[in-house]
Order: structure tokens, then sequence, then C-alpha cells
């Protein structure tokens, strides 16, 4: 069983459209709801693909139910957290050509008590076994980075690994406190991070060796169209494949991070290709859907072991 904890959940609402006009009126083709925040994504992607998982989140306001209902839906097991505030709502539209356009709202407040609440939820879930927790997303109003710091040391406590999907001040807070099993940030949040540019192999290695000194075990990048960079303090690998030309972005990373979590039992090559397996399925596909098995294609991800550092993203 892997618990996901998603802070600050949404509903995800895209629009297709063959092209997006700035300052005109534009007309969607088609439009996909879908329950989002990328700890749920991670869950509606693990259950999809029969691992077991169960979705920790907080719930408010007219369209918490709707959030429900959705994951319900497709039977993905949850835990909602009642909460005063109301969750948000994010919009995308998606252009014909592959490019994104997103518009996160910034979520409700979330209160000590409510927080306390999120943290029982955890470790009743914890009591029962567990093979990880990861928190994944952004933190709403009231939840201070130090809340993932409490999430580890439950985590801890059990001997269960903690995995982190953040970026910004919550990632370098959670990064400087160590006790985390594997980060996955994209390239973009890994320089934020360490206070540079990042544009070869070996700079981004050597970023992410910065992170496993502090206390971490893994560092998972995303590179987008690059593929992906997995880093330990025993090796690292790089994983990609052919140019594919994207129908939504969206959600992709948090496909990658899945499909990692679900291939604990194999060596780290072997995690990082069904990771980036995942990641290519997703984008192929329209919304924040989450790919299944049949979609998702092993023998098309290319791993190579400790990849040039010379070579910049765009090489890859």
């Amino acid at each position: 069983m892997i618990i996901t904890v998603t802070l600050n959940p949404s509903i995800d609402r895209t629009f297709d459209t063959e092209r997006l006009d700035l300052g005109e009126v534009n007309r969607a083709l088609r439009t996909h709801l879908d329950a989002g925040g990328k700890g749920i994504n991670v869950s509606r992607g693990l259950h999809q693909n029969g691992v077991a998982t169960i979705a920790v989140f907080p719930v408010g306001g007219a369209d918490g139910p709707l959030l429900v209902a959705e994951l319900e839906a497709v039977g993905v097991p949850v835990h909602p957290v009642p909460i005063r505030g109301a969750i948000r709502s994010n919009v995308t539209v998606a252009d014909a050509d592959g490019a994104t356009t997103k518009i996160n709202a910034p979520g409700p407040r979330v209160e000590e008590s409510e927080q306390v609440a999120i943290l029982h939820a955890v470790h009743e879930h914890l009591q029962r076994g567990t093979t990880c927790v990861i928190a994944a997303g952004s933190l709403p109003e009231g939840i201070a980075p130090s809340f993932l710091t409490r999430l580890a040391e439950l985590a801890a406590a059990q001997h269960v690994p903690f995995a982190l999907d953040t970026s910004g001040a919550p990632l370098a807070a959670a990064v400087r406190a160590g006790g985390l099993s594997v980060v996955k940030p994209n390239d973009e949040e890994l320089a934020e991070l360490v206070g540079r540019e990042l544009r070869t192999v070996g700079e981004v290695r050597a970023a992410a060796q910065e992170v496993i000194v502090l206390g971490t075990e893994a560092v998972l990048v995303s590179l987008g169209a690059h593929g992906a960079l997995l880093v330990t303090a025993d090796g690292s690998w790089w994983a990609g494949g052919h140019p594919i030309v994207p129908v939504s972005t969206v959600g992709a990373g948090d496909s990658t991070l899945a499909g990692y979590l679900s291939a604990d039992a194999l060596p780290e090559p072997e995690r990082l290709r069904t990771a980036v397996a995942w990641g290519r399925a997703a984008v192929q596909l329209p919304g924040t859907e989450v790919p299944r098995p049949a979609q998702i294609d092993l023998t098309s991800v290319r791993v190579v072991e400790e990849p040039d550092s010379g070579l910049t993203l765009k090489e890859l």
C-alpha cells in the first residue's frame, strides 16, 4: 500500500483547442474534468496499474464532493479530510500542437486543527501497513514547509520510506531536514534549489549529489521531452526515448513518479525505465488521464548508465 498525501487538491478542467489566441474568444474542441493534485494523480496512476494505494487529502467547498466522487467513480481508495475552506479549481488549455497553458488557483487556507487531522489520517493508514508515503504538490495557505517534516517523521517512526514531489521553499526545507527516500524535481526546480543554472548532465548530476549529501537517498530529475536522470550515492542513469508529440503534458511528471514507486522491487536502472515509460505514456493522453498497462511501453525507453557529463540537456 502506498499512501499519497495531496495538501492542495483540485478539480482540473482541461479545454482542448486548435490553438490559443490571447485576447480573443477561443472555442474548445473538447473538455475534460479530472480529480487533480499531484499526489492524487500518483494514486490514480498506481490504481490504474494494479498497485495498492490510498489518497489522503483535504476537501471543502462545492467542489469537495465532486473531487471525492470522481475518484470513487474510478475505484481509487480515498481518505478525505474535511476542512472549512473550499478546494481549488485549476484550468488547462491544451493546443493541438502540444503546447499546454495552465492557470492554477492558490487553494484554501488549512487551519492547524485540520492539519492535525491530516496527520492522523496518514498515521491511521501507516498502522495498517504500507510500503511508502508520498507527499506531492504545493502547500496551500496555512501549511508551513515544516509540515512535510512532520509527515516524514510519521513515516520514519514506522520505518516506511518517504517520497516528496514539491518545489520552492517547501522542497528546500525538506531537503535540509533530510530523511527522504526520493525527491522528484524537474531541472528548473533543482536549479532553483541549488541556486544556479543547470545546462549539462554533469551540472544536474552535481546538483543532485548535493541533495543526497543532505540526507536524501535518490533524486529523480524530470527533464521533460529529454527524459529523466536518476542519481543515487551509488551512481547515475539517464532514460529517454524517441521524440513524441504530446497531447497533454499535465500530470506526466506525476505518472513518472508513480511508475518509479510502482517498481520498488527492481534495480535502479529498471525503476527509471519504468518511470519514464509511464511518463511517456501519460503525455500521449488528453487532460490529466493516467496510462493503463497496455499503453505503457517499456521497450521504447533506453537507459544509459553514467551518461556523458558534457552533454547539454537538449542533446539528450
